[in-house]
């Protein structure tokens, strides 16, 4: 059974930083790659970062110099650590899998 859980979300004031981590089980991790989206309040699905299995990284342009992406394949983790945060960044964050699966989200909550 395939299994991806966040964790890590919170609430924070602008200005602030959260990590949140993504654990895979019951997949192969290493050679895929993995995403991570966010959807706010009465918006569309976006997507925020993404890490290849080699460990390329590319960032939607709203996040980019604030957020970094990196994985642990020897821990089937992938982390989004997120500085600078804006209330605009207020969303659930989603963990993706380059096979199509998906976890199921941890809040984040950015305070003006």
């Amino acid at each position: 059974q395939v299994q991806l859980v966040e964790s890590g979300g919170g609430l924070v004031q602008a200005g602030g930083s959260l990590k949140p981590s993504c654990v895979a089980s019951g997949t192969i991790f290493s050679t895929y790659a993995m995403d991570w989206y966010r959807q706010a309040p009465g918006k569309q699905r976006e997507l925020v970062a993404q890490i290849s299995s080699f460990g390329s990284t590319n960032y939607a342009s709203s996040v980019k110099g604030r957020f970094t992406i990196s994985r642990d394949n020897a821990k089937n983790t992938v982390s989004l650590q997120m500085n600078s945060l804006k209330p605009e960044d207020t969303a659930v964050y989603y963990c993706h899998h380059g096979r199509g699966y998906w976890g199921k989200g941890t809040l984040v909550t950015v305070s003006s």
